[in-house]
């Protein structure tokens, strides 16, 4: 297996595999609550069934290449995960997620992982277009949006049912050109 340093703090990102369904499950029982105030993966990874499930639906979708799964380990630990939830490398598109849990936020960890990810998407795979959808009220994601050199395009209003309330939802991205010439500029090196 392949481990992708995120810099000198001895942060790494990693496939995640079935076969790291316990230590996904760990992960998501350490985070639950924190995680599940904005995303709903606590409601689908609740025991190790589960776990392994959706990490297996991530396998095929990267054996399919329509998506990808990384983990973000810290001092040895799984602390988050950058996702392509989906990718589209014929149409170019593609749409980039994370989550942590609490005790690893605050330390750029989600904004590095996920620029070695949208890096591989545009770079390897040749994606013209990242999104980035967010509810409104998240402000940490929305922070590694424009950390990340995105751009709103814009908002869809109480889209996005919820826990019983509807909420609304951004929608930020960028473009292939812009990425390229950021990381001309240092921004996404």
């Amino acid at each position: 297996m392949y481990a992708m340093s995120l810099g000198d703090d001895g942060a790494e990102l990693r496939p995640l595999e079935p076969w790291q369904a316990e230590e996904f499950l760990a992960h998501m029982d350490r985070g639950r609550a924190f995680i599940g105030a904005r995303n709903g993966l606590p409601d689908v990874v609740k025991d190790l069934e589960s776990s392994r499930a959706f990490l297996r639906a991530y396998a095929e979708k990267a054996a399919a290449d329509t998506g990808r799964i990384h983990g973000i380990w810290s001092d040895g630990v799984l602390v988050g995960a950058v996702i392509l939830r989906t990718l589209d490398a014929v149409r170019g598109t593609a749409e980039a997620g994370c989550w942590l849990e609490p005790a690893a936020t605050g330390k750029g960890l989600v904004t590095r992982a996920a620029r070695t990810l949208i890096d591989w998407a545009i770079e390897a795979r040749g994606v013209h277009r990242v999104e980035w959808v967010v509810n409104s009220d998240n402000a940490p994601s929305i922070a590694v949006a424009r950390r990340l050199g995105m751009t709103r395009d814009g908002v869809l209003r109480e889209s996005f049912p919820y826990r019983g309330h509807r909420h609304d939802q951004e929608i930020w991205s960028v473009l292939a050109p812009e990425w390229r010439a950021a990381k001309g500029e240092g921004e996404n090196a």
